[in-house]
This record gives structure tokens, sequence and C-alpha cells, in this order.
């Protein structure tokens, strides 16, 4: 079985502030594909603790920072229902980022994304 590289390539100013993302997945045939924001999580078995990477460039606005933690959240909702069967603690993730969304102003309250 061949493995599968995922390479994130990350420009900086002098500041060491992210100017620059870019992703490449040979699996997905993706090359190069930009990105304002990455939010990346491993668990690290020796420290029975997460390693966490966040980062945005510096064009990333504050409003599609808004949009970009609540899906994230979604997600990772979805991702601790799929790897603990635990439907119930997933829907109360879902629900309290349906309601942050609609606090800051992601979802409407009637549940509709805004624009």
């Amino acid at each position: 079985m061949a493995d599968n590289i995922i390479k994130i390539t990350v420009s900086t100013d002098e500041n060491h502030v992210p100017t620059d993302i870019k992703w490449s997945a040979d699996s997905g045939n993706i090359e190069d594909r930009a990105a304002k924001a990455m939010a990346l999580a491993m668990w690290d078995e020796k420290d029975g603790s997460a390693m966490n990477m966040d980062l945005w460039t510096k064009s990333m606005s504050v409003e599609e920072m808004r949009h970009f933690t609540c899906q994230t959240m979604m997600t990772l909702a979805d991702s601790f229902e799929r790897s603990t069967s635990d439907k119930a603690h997933a829907e109360a993730i879902r629900g309290f980022t349906r309601e942050l969304a609609k606090r800051i102003g992601v979802l409407k309250d009637d549940g509709t994304p805004e624009k």
C-alpha cells in the first residue's frame, strides 16, 4: 500500500505571522490549494493530551473566522459522534454551536446561514 502524503506549507512575514497557507494531498489529487486558516489537532499518546496548531493568514477576515470556527465545531461534533457513537453529547455540541453561531451572526434566528 502506498503512503498518502499530505503536505502543508506556511509562509510567514518577518514577524512570523502567516501570510500564505497551501496544502497538497496525493490521494485527492490536490496540489498547492490555498487556505486562509487551518486547525490541526493531534492526540499525543505519550502525554495523553491534545496538541493543537491553529494558524490564520493576515487576509482572514473576522467574519470568515467566525464561519470557520463554527463550521470546525460542527465537524468536531460529527467526529465525536462517529468515534464514540455518543449521539446525545454530539448533539449537545451541535446545539451549543448553533446558539453561538446565532449570537455571533453566522446563523439567522431561523437557523439559515448569514451571507
